[in-house]
């Protein structure tokens, strides 16, 4: 143990893992945000530390698990020549869970939650029900963030360190992001845009259609770029009237 402490090479690795786990779990925090925010104010910040923890959770219980997540990459069976493990199985489905869920939210912050009422305020949902949308949301990205640890460490105490960092910062983040978000409407829907590209994308993984993810983080960097500067000019404007 010592001499892994001694090795540079290790921490190199703990500080880009941990890094990379920071910039994939962003994604995670956010859409949680998101589905918090359709709670009273007062449950927002326990079900944002709850799912947090959630993620935490799956993701250590996941790199305990690293023989059996290895073996969902084992093909299941074929389909038209192509192999489907469990792994494309589950990144298939939380793909489509997240088409569906950015879908609806984006209708609800629309057209409101009934037929008629443009600009309606969502209606409130039960803790239960957020907290079950958060599960859902926290295997998906659970599954690819430790996919990725495994690829790129070979020490479980290197993984779990940078899995478990990750997650603290996110929790001392989600308050301030959370509030961010639901202070800027537009930021709020960019989210949601993105939500739908990475359900997408997890589709396309599913079904064999590797896309890399340089070109997806570099469309969403793009676009936040672009959204900064809005920001900073509708900003410019209200101080200057």
């Amino acid at each position: 143990m010592t001499q892994w402490l001694l090795d540079p090479q290790i921490w190199a690795s703990l500080l880009t893992l941990t890094i990379l786990e920071i910039v994939l779990g962003i994604d995670n925090l956010i859409f949680i945000s998101i589905v918090a925010g359709r709670l009273p104010g007062h449950l927002q910040a326990r079900a944002r530390t709850v799912g947090l923890s959630l993620a935490l959770f799956m993701r250590l219980v996941l790199l305990a698990s690293i023989s059996w997540l290895v073996g969902m990459t084992a093909t299941i069976f074929s389909v038209g020549g192509h192999d489907f493990s469990w792994r494309d199985l589950i990144l298939a489905g939380g793909g489509l869970f997240l088409l569906y869920k950015g879908t609806r939210e984006i209708h609800e912050q629309i057209e409101g939650e009934e037929e008629g009422a443009p600009g309606a305020a969502p209606a409130k949902v039960s803790f239960a029900s957020v907290i079950g949308q958060i599960i859902m949301l926290d295997i998906v990205f659970s599954l690819d963030s430790v996919i990725t640890a495994v690829g790129m460490a070979d020490n479980l105490w290197v993984m779990s360190t940078a899995v478990l960092v990750a997650v603290v910062i996110m929790l001392f983040a989600s308050g301030a992001v959370a509030n961010f978000v639901n202070r800027h409407p537009t930021v709020k829907m960019l989210a949601l845009a993105f939500l739908l590209l990475i359900g997408m994308v997890l589709v396309a993984d599913g079904m064999g259609f590797h896309v890399p993810k340089g070109f997806i983080y570099a469309a969403m960097g793009f676009s936040v770029a672009v959204e900064s500067l809005n920001l900073l000019a509708r900003r410019k404007k209200q101080r200057n009237a």
